[in-house]
């Protein structure tokens, strides 16, 4: 088994676990946990210093597991996922599949189909919605290279993931996208 297998297998443990990860995502470093177990859930805030009722990113593995956390899609939504050409964040009524702390006062979820190999596999094993939260402490600036995270956090996450943790390549972050009240989708960062 190659090293990528083993930090996705690793990592999934920790997840079954219940447990907080701190790696690598589409974006920037995060912190994640699975999106259906609120111990976890709250476990996580605790370390970022995230107040209750702001909510997270969820990664999911494709459409169909985004269905499982919205009650409301857009039509043309699925073929907008395939469109696809950098990471976008849907912002969704949810579902209540999803940890409650996850749902803002809205009753809305944001949800990001992950396009990295590595988040997309760990998704796809763990077979629920992965939490995704820049790995700072809440009102500290949002490490995009592992070299940048605090080692309070990487102390406090109870898996590191030991993957591209030398990979200094930086990406903008996730276009947002809004689900209007005319049920139209209104981008609301890009």
């Amino acid at each position: 088994m190659n090293r990528f297998q083993q930090e996705v297998d690793a990592t999934v443990d920790a997840l079954l676990l219940q447990q907080v990860i701190l790696y690598p995502t589409d974006t920037v470093w995060g912190l994640g946990c699975d999106a259906e177990a609120p111990p976890a859930v709250r476990q996580l805030y605790k370390l970022k210093g995230r107040e209750v009722g702001k909510p997270s990113i969820v990664l999911v593995a494709d459409f169909t597991m985004l269905k499982r956390y919205s009650t409301e899609l857009p039509v043309a939504l699925e073929a907008l996922l395939a469109a696809d050409t950098r990471p976008t964040t849907y912002i969704l009524p949810a579902s209540r599949a999803i940890a409650a702390e996850l749902v803002a006062p809205d009753g809305t979820v944001g949800l990001r189909v992950a396009k990295d190999e590595f988040c997309h596999k760990v998704v796809r094993r763990l077979g629920h919605g992965l939490v995704s939260t820049s790995a700072n402490k809440a009102g500290e600036s949002t490490p995009a290279v592992y070299r940048e995270v605090d080692s309070a956090i990487v102390r406090g996450a109870d898996h590191v993931v030991n993957w591209r943790q030398d990979d200094d390549t930086r990406t903008l972050p996730s276009r947002v996208v809004r689900l209007g009240e005319n049920g139209q989708l209104e981008v609301v960062r890009e």
